[in-house]
């Protein structure tokens, strides 16, 4: 069974991460449609929000692990959710219409929670500690 361990120092590391992948994939959409039509826009989306998380999650994963990759994975996910849902929608686009596509949202949304999981998931089993410190953070932090 995966555990979804979690630590609440994770949250501003796992929030700064997760906003720069949704700032990124909203520029993506915001200038894509712009240039490329909509279309193309949600297509070049779907595959760069998985690319963008799962750059964010390598990150955070070699840098400040403090949680399991289901926890991180849930979360980057529920963020981007609240997000759309809070700013996206009423601001931009006015709508909840794009909560009924699944190109534009939904498919986003499960692969930026696979892309986080399974990078972390690599991650972490290459290091063998599910989470916590990355290996040696605490040995360079007293030498200082």
């Amino acid at each position: 069974m995966t555990s979804t361990q979690w630590d609440v120092r994770a949250v501003f590391p796992l929030s700064l991460g997760e906003f720069v992948v949704w700032l990124a994939c909203g520029l993506t959409m915001a200038f894509g449609r712009e240039a490329l039509g909509l279309e193309t826009a949600l297509k070049l989306h779907a595959i760069a929000a998985p690319v963008f998380a799962a750059l964010a999650s390598l990150l955070y994963f070699t840098r400040c692990r403090r949680v399991t990759p289901l926890a991180a994975a849930a979360f980057f996910t529920v963020f981007i959710i609240v997000l759309d849902a809070a700013l996206v929608v009423p601001v931009f686009e006015k709508s909840y219409a794009m909560f009924g596509s699944i190109l534009g949202t939904w498919l986003p949304f499960l692969s930026i929670f696979a892309a986080t999981f399974l990078t972390g998931t690599w991650i972490v089993g290459r290091s063998g500690q599910l989470s916590g410190r990355v290996p040696g953070a605490a040995i360079n932090s007293r030498r200082s």
